[in-house]
């Protein structure tokens, strides 16, 4: 999507150890302009798909995922990175290695909200290595639920994720590609 990467040209900042910062207008202060356009391409990506919900994981892909849920007319469904006292019963719990935090944790989402009726778009800000997709892909599969894709803001095509993703059979939509990167260089495949 041309206008996500010219505003990565413009915005995004690369810093060591593979690092984009587009913090500026994705994943800390957020462009709801921006985020409605890039609803409107997955909607018209996975239009057909029969999407009855959209699955995310806490924190960064919360905000687009609501948006592109307007083009949609669903509900957002996110995985939540730690238990909190409002969820109780059961729930379906994954463990994923953050590439940005450089951590794991337990993600989990209640089992009243995903079922073996639901059709899922995964939305989310990063594609790097893949491990929060696979996690979310994991948690669908639990559920019984059939995962129709993935929408992504940026895929880093040079770190395995998208590769592995793929070969898993889940059809990847990112909108904007980074071929390689470097202080001051972005380059789009």
């Amino acid at each position: 999507m041309r206008e996500l990467e010219e505003r990565i040209r413009r915005d995004g900042v690369v810093e060591d150890g593979d690092v984009l910062k587009v913090d500026g207008f994705l994943n800390h202060q957020m462009d709801v302009e921006l985020f409605a356009a890039m609803g409107r391409e997955w909607a018209r990506l996975f239009a057909g798909e029969g999407v009855n919900k959209i699955l995310t994981i806490e924190a960064s892909g919360i905000g687009m995922a609501c948006i592109a849920a307007q083009q949609f007319g669903v509900p957002v469904v996110f995985a939540k990175k730690s238990r909190t006292k409002n969820i109780a019963g059961d729930v379906y719990k994954v463990e994923v290695t953050s590439f940005t935090h450089g951590g794991v944790s337990d993600v989990i989402v209640s089992k009243r909200f995903l079922g073996p009726d639901d059709r899922l778009l995964l939305i989310d800000d990063f594609l790097a290595n893949g491990a929060a997709l696979e996690g979310l892909i994991d948690l669908a599969h639990q559920a019984g639920a059939a995962v129709v894709g993935a929408g992504i803001a940026v895929e880093k095509a040079f770190q395995p994720g998208g590769e592995r993703i793929r070969a898993r059979g889940v059809r990847v939509e990112s909108l904007a590609r980074v071929k390689s990167m470097a202080p001051g260089q972005i380059e789009f495949c």
